[in-house]
């Protein structure tokens, strides 16, 4: 539960701070560490959010800051590294240092930063989950003595280790103690980190040849060509194996046993023709509500999440940004903007969030527009896929041709119009790793529970209201006005006016309607690139507003519009000179 009002007592408690990189299970850590007397406030002056609330050590409350995931405090080079220098600079009792065991280079790195401030510091080694899956064994104990600081390896999602955490934190308050390791100078530290890191962590090595393959997928030649080879895989793995999982089994289910049943029961129970319609009609929310999601949806999103948690699991993604990293910097990015990239085609809203890991505003801007702008998220490649898969293999290839000329072109114009910054930011290499199917199959159950839950729902929801709408005949007046620039400027039938209203709902909406339309393969693939830059959902709108500001939100919303509808019109007439 979050309250979003100041309480006088919170201010007059002592400060904790919950400190490390982004991503590395602070705020897990944080929940269990605080009960529901939470807050979330924006930093004076500006738009980064930080979370507080009470914690208890030892009889004592204290006031635990939730600090804003950095890389760096060494210079400000953003709001959010300005922000973790301040709440430094403002006389907290102590720290909690969040040490991400699977990324422990920067995280030592920031570390000793962070132990320049003379301030009492546990260390919290967190994901030892992972890493131990991985056969990576950390000296957690060698770390300590090295640095003199405390450390509980934790697994902050289970919760396992937190009441040590907490008790060895109660002692580091009541006795607290400075005399931590420090290492001032620049180019010393990271010799520390260096030397630290090979006394105290093992990494497996199977083949012993680990830094071979390493260099050679990092290098332009062969690792751009094997780097095409996994991603046409993985487009191909995608496409396969949802199609098969759609058509073998849930298809086969849906239409062969559940929907039969409940249209036999609508008419046996109901007698009202429009209710009728409403429930299993042409938008009919018993019908439409589970096909859409489920049945056309959620293959492709499973297929996909199968192969996005072996990329990670193997320790192929950071290749993939190093590799990437000399192309992306023409543009004014680094390589690791490649994660944030990837995780749009999942969803847009964590992509755009995980921005705030890159090394500059400039950079979060512009990979947030290109997020919003050029990349389809799962549920919408999944309704691609299952509109154009059958009709044309080449449309749905174009399709996502499109999108990625879009997207360079979109980096290239938001390079230019913004204030140069040359980006830095720090990328470890972990072992090649064969993944485990234990890790992947728990990846991927919670992100098709994500999915359900922030993507099926919301979908369903916006059905039940159109099937109401469109028995009413909300949508049919809607498409008439619209008819001019539908069936004008766009060369579409009437009737696809109503996926542009949904799709200011949900992205996928703006697709899915169109299976059940009798369209030519020029149609199919006129409405699949409208629907590819139009309006962002409702929720990434919202998403941008808040990491951002509302003119950024508003600037996206317009944009994208406005290309959307001028390049399926310029599409429809070119088509129509070939065709």
């Amino acid at each position: 539960m979050h309250n979003h009002t100041q309480k006088p007592h919170v201010k007059t408690q002592k400060k904790l701070l919950l400190m490390g990189l982004p991503n590395v299970g602070k705020s897990a850590i944080f929940s269990r560490l605080t009960g529901l007397d939470v807050m979330v406030s924006n930093y004076s002056g500006t738009t980064v959010e930080f979370t507080e609330g009470p914690s208890r050590f030892d009889h004592e409350t204290y006031r635990l800051i939730d600090v804003p995931g950095v890389y760096n405090i060494q210079k400000s080079h953003d709001d959010a590294e300005a922000i973790a220098i301040k709440m430094l600079n403002d006389n907290p009792e102590g720290i909690i240092f969040v040490l991400d065991a699977m990324n422990l280079e920067p995280s030592l790195h920031l570390l000793l930063q962070v132990l320049e401030y003379d301030i009492p510091t546990i260390v919290a080694l967190n994901r030892n989950d992972l890493s131990t899956h991985r056969g990576i064994k950390i000296d957690h104990e060698l770390i300590a003595r090295r640095l003199n600081v405390p450390v509980v390896p934790t697994i902050a999602l289970l919760g396992d280790s937190l009441e040590l955490l907490r008790e060895k934190t109660s002692v580091l308050l009541n006795h607290p103690k400075t005399n931590h390791l420090k290492v001032p100078d620049e180019n010393e530290r990271w010799k520390t980190v260096e030397v630290l890191l090979k006394r105290a962590v093992m990494y497996p090595k199977p083949n012993g040849k680990e830094t071979q393959q390493a260099s050679f997928l990092v290098k332009p030649f062969p690792g751009i060509p094997i780097a095409l080879l996994i991603l046409g895989l993985v487009f191909g793995f995608v496409i396969g194996f949802g199609m098969g999982l759609r058509q073998w089994i849930l298809l086969p289910f849906f239409d062969g046993l559940i929907f039969p049943w409940i249209e036999l029961w609508v008419h046996r129970l109901i007698e009202s023709p429009m209710l009728v319609e409403m429930l299993i009609g042409e938008y009919g929310f018993l019908i439409k509500g589970i096909e859409w999601p489920f049945a056309l949806v959620l293959p492709y999103v499973v297929s996909f999440y199968i192969m996005m948690s072996i990329l990670e699991d193997t320790g192929y993604l950071p290749r993939l940004a190093v590799l990437l990293d000399g192309m992306f910097k023409k543009i004014g990015l680094t390589g690791s903007s490649v994660i944030p990239l990837l995780l749009g085609y999942g969803c847009g809203i964590p992509a755009i969030m995980a921005t705030r890991s890159l090394p500059s505003k400039k950079s979060r801007l512009s990979v947030a527009v290109m997020v919003s702008f050029a990349i389809p998220c799962v549920s919408q490649t999944g309704a691609f896929i299952a509109l154009l898969v059958e009709y044309s293999l080449l449309a749905l290839i174009m399709v996502f041709a499109v999108s990625i000329i879009a997207l360079m072109i979109v980096g290239f114009v938001m390079d230019k119009i913004q204030p140069k910054a040359m980006p830095f930011t720090l990328m470890e290499l972990p072992p090649l790793l064969v993944p485990t199917p234990k890790i992947i199959a728990k990846k991927i159950f919670l992100r098709i529970k994500h999915y359900i839950k922030d993507g099926a729902v919301p979908m369903i929801i916006a059905i039940f209201f159109t099937a109401i709408f469109y028995e009413l005949g909300a949508l049919s007046y809607l498409g008439e006005r619209l008819s001019p620039l539908v069936s004008g400027w766009l060369r579409l039938p009437t009737e696809a006016s109503t996926p542009l209203l949904l799709g200011v709902i949900r992205r996928e909406l703006a697709v899915l309607p169109l299976i059940d339309m009798n369209l030519t393969t020029l149609q199919f693939f006129t409405a699949s690139v409208v629907a590819l830059f139009y309006v962002p959902c409702i929720a990434m709108i919202a998403t941008l507003a808040k990491e951002f500001n509302i003119k950024t939100a508003i600037g996206v919303l317009l944009f994208t519009t406005f290309t959307a509808l001028f390049l399926g019109g310029l599409i429809a007439r070119i088509g129509a000179l070939f065709l």
